[in-house]
């Protein structure tokens, strides 16, 4: 399965685009804080699936998408971080909701790998 054709890679793609839209409006002293993190869990989104699309089995496919997961997990806690600290410059609603679409695409598609291996 190539990962440029798959909408959760699209997707997770966009959503680094945004992120560093974002973490570029923080402060300076936030720079090599918060934002280089937010820019880390966002890149691996999409890394992860395109290296697991990569593999030779589902299994691993199936185990990078779980990373991918967890990267994402760890992006939507740096976001609700970033609103407690007064640190967005943007309503987060829509960044909440690209996530909660990316975990629904990912927990979908490691379903389908799962029964269709």
């Amino acid at each position: 399965m190539l990962h440029k054709n798959m909408d959760v890679w699209k997707l997770s793609m966009d959503m680094v685009t945004k992120v560093y839209g974002i973490t570029g409006k923080f402060p300076v002293e936030e720079r090599f804080g918060l934002s280089q993190q937010m820019r880390r869990a966002a890149v691996s989104v999409p890394s992860n699936i395109a290296e697991g699309s990569a593999r030779k089995s589902s299994n691993e496919f199936i185990q990078f998408l779980y990373i991918a997961l967890g990267s994402l997990a760890e992006l939507e806690t740096q976001l609700l971080i970033c609103d407690r600290l007064g640190l967005n410059h943007t309503d987060l609603t829509h960044d909440y909701e690209m996530c909660n679409r990316i975990r629904q695409m990912l927990i979908g598609l490691i379903h389908y790998k799962k029964d269709h291996p």
